[in-house]
């Protein structure tokens, strides 16, 4: 094999190494280091490197069985928890994930309760994994003041769940409309992905909605 192209093979078995670290879905990390383990298998095998050879084995193994579990698992079980506004495990959970609310989902979001504000906890096998904060606009909509899913849980399948008839968020906020004011352009993305529609007013220039 050229020279110069088994050393293109390594560097790209470092740069996928690197780029699986910064991943903050499991699922991710394990599908990068899988396609890492295999290309560094190439390069040792190239260069004679058996011993390395040997460990890229082991490790492109271990992603493998993990990559198969997380991928076959279907028993996995969602359900919402409605929150006391003034909870101490809801203050809890804001102050800790403030940084990353701010940075990646919402740089604007102040919680405040209020009557006609609700907080839900989405749960994941029981595991407190987002949190929809909402105003109720009587029995008409519900605007979506904050949806927010921590990072080793943003695949899509909680927004998908939660936003369809089997979550019971239509018995909490009595209502099937949900709408949002999507500011940035992620929240536009995410939005977009889950089946949310550009629904403008002059109220609202930014509102996308979905009826569940």
């Amino acid at each position: 094999m050229n020279p110069t192209l088994i050393e293109a093979i390594g560097y790209a078995g470092s740069a996928l190494v690197i780029l699986s670290l910064l991943q903050k879905s499991i699922l991710r990390l394990r599908a990068i280091g899988l396609v890492a383990s295999l290309t560094f298998l190439v390069y040792s095998i190239s260069i004679e490197a058996y011993p390395i050879a040997v460990v890229n084995v082991v490790a492109a193994s271990i992603h493998l069985y993990y990559l198969r579990k997380l991928l076959r698992r279907k028993g996995e079980v969602f359900t919402i928890l409605r929150l006391r506004p003034d909870g101490r495990y809801l203050r809890h959970f804001l102050d800790f994930y403030k940084e990353d609310i701010a940075v990646s989902i919402q740089p604007d979001f102040v919680y405040e309760p209020a009557p006609d504000v609700i907080a839900v906890f989405m749960l994941r096998d029981l595991v407190p994994a987002g949190l929809l904060v909402a105003r109720l606009h009587g029995q008409t909509s519900f605007e979506i003041l904050l949806d927010y899913v921590i990072p080793q849980y943003r695949d899509f399948k909680l927004a998908r769940w939660l936003y369809s008839d089997e979550s019971g968020l239509i018995r909490e906020t009595r209502s099937r409309v949900a709408w949002t004011r999507a500011g940035t352009e992620r929240q536009q993305d995410y939005f977009a992905k889950i089946g949310f529609k550009p629904d403008h007013t002059p109220q609202v220039p930014d509102r996308y909605a979905l009826t569940i």
